[in-house]
């Protein structure tokens, strides 16, 4: 009788199973089993002696009514019940083990299905669940009613989650500072420093710009501050422009005639510029503003005018200098990014928290917002399913091709074997049930 019991024990005993080191080993646990799995193990156990222990008590009741049912004729009944409490208790115990092992190590054909099968079994599996779980339309039920952007609006506009956030996103870029090299950086900025501001020519994009600016009269502004300062400077300054005149006079010029000279230069200069300050049609102004606009074309259509504008952005962005301005700009956005990470009450982190708690709430609050959300979500996860629900489901056919076969078939028992042992207890009586009944009815009819 005691061949009747699984001749291993389950993951989860003491005794924990040492897969073959083939490289092939499982990716279940290769440790006994602590916590839920021990006590699993146990109910295991102990379901397993239920059963035999039923099995045992049929054959103990089998072999003394069959001894003594000539004696005592009444004892035919109890024999024939035992006898077939007997056959279910074994029939239902080669199928239950048939499952996970071969009956008392006999290599019976269609036993051990579990450890045979096992790569199949991972097969169907995965495809039940791309078919049935990673559908597109299972997905999006599934996302519609669970309101995920209310939800993740709740939890952002709560102050301890924005903080969190805030706490986590300062670890981020303190650990990215740390894994980016300096030169690395430097050399990514230069050469962005030379692909959008060295190599392309200034002369065209400058006079395009120059062009709408002049167009729309913004310059006048600064011409009309130009004039005021010239205006200023004349007015203060008499004895500086009469000096002018007189320190180019000749020697022979008399002294009082240099002062008028100077009295009249300064008078007619000072005409000048009031004359231009209050008249926006001045000729001065009318030609400064088509030599701008001249300038302006010229920037554009000019090849000597583009050559010139060339030739300062070189003198201006040579190599060094080019060099020299990445690398302040890394050091300026390195400092001031850890140096406003490390302060909880720097401005951006105190402005960064806020935004995240004003998204939470307008994620609360705003139905079209979360609708958006809520749909772009949607949309993604049917995009992912549909596009990779054959990979996705894959990884459990992956995963079970790599376990090791005994113990994954001992491992399933761990999960199922106490349920299925019931199977075994319920074959005894059902078969004990069903031996009294043939053999009453027999006896009714033959006797």
């Amino acid at each position: 009788m005691m061949a009747l019991t699984d001749q291993s024990q389950p993951a989860g005993s003491n005794s924990a199973h040492v897969p073959p080191e083939n490289g092939t080993g499982p990716a279940v646990a290769r440790r006994p089993a602590a916590g839920t799995d021990a006590e699993k193990a146990a109910a295991l156990r102990r379901m397993k002696t239920l059963a035999l222990s039923l099995l045992i008590l049929m054959a103990v009741i089998f072999t003394v009514s069959f001894a003594l049912q000539r004696q005592y004729p009444w004892l035919e009944y109890v024999r024939a019940a035992s006898e077939g409490g007997m056959v279910g208790a074994l029939a239902d115990w080669f199928a239950v083990t048939a499952l996970f092992k071969y009956p008392m190590g006999i290599k019976i054909p269609h036993t051990a299905i579990i450890p045979n099968r096992k790569d199949a079994i991972g097969a169907s599996l995965g495809d039940f669940v791309e078919t049935n779980f990673l559908a597109e339309t299972v997905v999006q039920e599934k996302l519609a009613g669970m309101g995920i952007a209310q939800k993740v609006g709740a939890w952002l506009s709560k102050p301890a989650s924005a903080e969190r956030i805030a706490t986590e996103g300062s670890a981020a870029i303190r650990g990215a500072m740390k894994i980016l090299k300096d030169e690395d950086v430097r050399d990514v900025i230069e050469s962005m420093v030379r692909k959008h501001l060295v190599d392309p020519p200034w002369g065209p994009p400058v006079g395009r710009m120059a062009e709408r600016i002049f167009d729309d009269g913004h310059h006048h502004q600064l011409v009309d501050l130009l004039v005021d300062t010239a205006s200023d400077w004349v007015d203060h300054n008499h004895e500086v422009i009469s000096s002018l005149v007189s320190d180019r006079s000749p020697v022979w010029v008399p002294t009082f005639v240099d002062g008028l000279v100077g009295d009249k230069v300064y008078t007619e200069l000072y005409k000048f510029v009031r004359a231009v300050q209050t008249n926006p049609q001045h000729q001065v102004r009318l030609q400064l503003d088509m030599y701008l606009k001249n300038l302006a074309q010229d920037l554009q259509y000019d090849p000597a005018m583009i050559a010139r504008a060339d030739a300062i952005k070189e003198q201006i962005l040579d190599d060094p200098r080019v060099r020299e301005l990445a690398g302040r700009t890394w050091e300026t956005v390195k400092t001031a990014l850890l140096t406003a990470v490390d302060d909880p009450q720097s401005e951006l982190r105190i402005k960064f928290t806020a935004a995240v708690r004003d998204f939470g709430t307008r994620l609360v609050e705003d139905p079209e917002l979360a609708g958006k959300i809520n749909a772009w979500i949607s949309d993604a996860a049917s995009y992912l399913v549909k596009t990779y629900r054959h990979e996705i489901a894959s990884v459990i056919t992956d995963t079970v091709e790599r376990w090791d076969a005994v113990e994954t078939s001992q491992k399933i028992e761990l999960q199922v074997g106490k349920d299925l042992q019931f199977i075994r207890i319920n074959g005894t009586v059902v078969g004990a049930l069903a031996g009294l009944v043939i053999f009453a009815v027999a006896t009714l009819i033959f006797r």
